[in-house]
C-alpha cells in the first residue's frame, strides 16, 4: 500500500490510523486554537499522529441561513496559524477553483467534498497543486467507484492520495456504512479513511439542518478500525448542542480520550503492536 510521508508520521500501509478532528467549521479563532491544542495534548500522550481540521467555508450548508464560516482568506489564515503555533497539520474542503492556490499554500492535506468528487477538471486541478489529497468518497457511489477517482487524481501527477468514506445515501434523509467499502477501497492501495461523525448524518432530516445520531460514532468507529482502517476522521466541539454546524452528529471533545484509548488497543491487535510509530 501507498505510504503518505508527513513531517512526522506516516500515514497507510501498516501505519497505525492517524486522527483527522476538529470542529465542522471555524466559528472564531479562539475556539479553534482551544479544540487543536487539547487534541495536540492529548493525542501526543497517547502517541497517535493528528491532523486538525475544519472548514472556512461550508458551501453545501442546506439553508442559505446557515452560518457557512469566515471565508476563504480569514479562514486559511486561521489556520496558518493554528499550524505555526502548534506544529500540526491542517485540512480543509476547498469548494471552488479560485480558492485552490491559497489554499494549497497554507493545507497539508487539501480535500474534496463528497458532492464535488466526481468533478473530473476540480479534482485534476486540486491534484495538481495540493501536496496530498482527501477525497470524500460521494454518498452516491459504490466503493469499486472510487477507482476512477483515484486515476484522474493520479493523472495530474499526484500520488498522494486518500479516500474518506462518510457513509452511503439509504433512502431519504438517511446513510448507512457498509464495513465491506473499507478493504475494497483499501485493494486499490491508498490509505483510507473513515469518517465516523459525517456516517451517522441525517441529511437534510432537521428540515434546514442535517441531524444526527452521535451515540452511534463509537460503534462505526470501532468497527473501522477493526477493519483495518488508516485514520478515523472526527468533528468535535466543546458543546455541540451550540456547534453552528453539524452539531448533531459531532462528539463531545472531553468524550475523545476513552474512545481513542479503545481504538488504539484495537489498531496494535489488528496491525500488531508496531503500530502508530510512524516515521522514525
Amino acid at each position: 500500500m501507498k505510504q503518505i510521508d508527513m513531517d512526522n508520521f506516516a500515514i497507510g500501509d501498516k501505519n497505525g490510523f492517524v486522527l483527522i478532528a476538529g470542529p465542522c467549521v471555524l466559528e472564531n479563532e479562539e475556539a479553534a486554537m482551544d479544540i487543536a491544542l487539547y487534541l495536540q495534548k492529548l493525542t501526543t500522550r497517547l502517541k497517535i499522529p493528528y491532523i486538525f481540521k475544519a472548514s472556512y467555508d461550508k458551501a453545501n450548508r442546506t439553508s442559505i441561513n446557515s452560518y457557512r464560516g469566515p471565508g476563504a482568506k480569514e479562514g486559511l489564515a486561521i489556520l496558518q496559524r493554528i499550524k505555526d503555533k502548534l506544529g500540526v497539520p491542517v485540512l480543509s474542503d476547498v469548494h471552488r477553483f479560485e480558492e485552490i492556490d491559497p489554499a494549497a499554500e497554507v493545507l497539508d492535506i487539501m480535500q474534496v467534498p463528497a458532492f464535488l468528487c466526481r468533478q473530473t477538471d476540480f479534482i485534476l486541478e486540486i491534484a495538481k497543486k495540493a501536496r496530498v489529497i482527501n477525497v470524500k468518497k460521494g454518498q452516491f457511489l459504490a466503493p469499486g467507484d472510487v477507482a476512477n477517482i483515484i486515476a484522474k487524481a493520479k493523472s495530474a501527477g499526484n500520488d498522494n492520495i486518500m479516500i474518506t468514506e462518510r457513509g452511503t445515501s439509504f433512502g431519504y434523509n438517511n446513510l448507512v456504512f457498509d464495513v465491506r467499502s473499507l478493504p475494497i477501497m483499501r485493494e486499490m492501495g491508498y490509505p483510507v479513511i473513515i469518517d465516523a461523525t459525517h456516517a451517522v448524518q441525517l441529511p437534510g432530516g432537521a428540515g434546514t439542518a442535517s441531524g444526527g445520531e452521535r451515540s452511534m460514532v463509537e460503534y462505526l468507529a470501532r468497527a473501522a478500525v477493526a477493519a483495518g482502517v488508516d485514520g478515523i476522521f472526527l468533528e468535535v466541539h466543546r458543546n455541540p448542542e451550540m456547534a453552528l454546524c453539524d452539531g448533531a452528529n459531532s462528539l463531545y471533545l472531553d468524550s475523545l480520550e476513552d474512545l481513542l484509548t479503545t481504538l488504539k488497543q484495537i489498531d496494535e491487535l489488528v496491525k500488531g503492536k508496531s503500530s502508530n510509530k510512524g516515521k522514525s
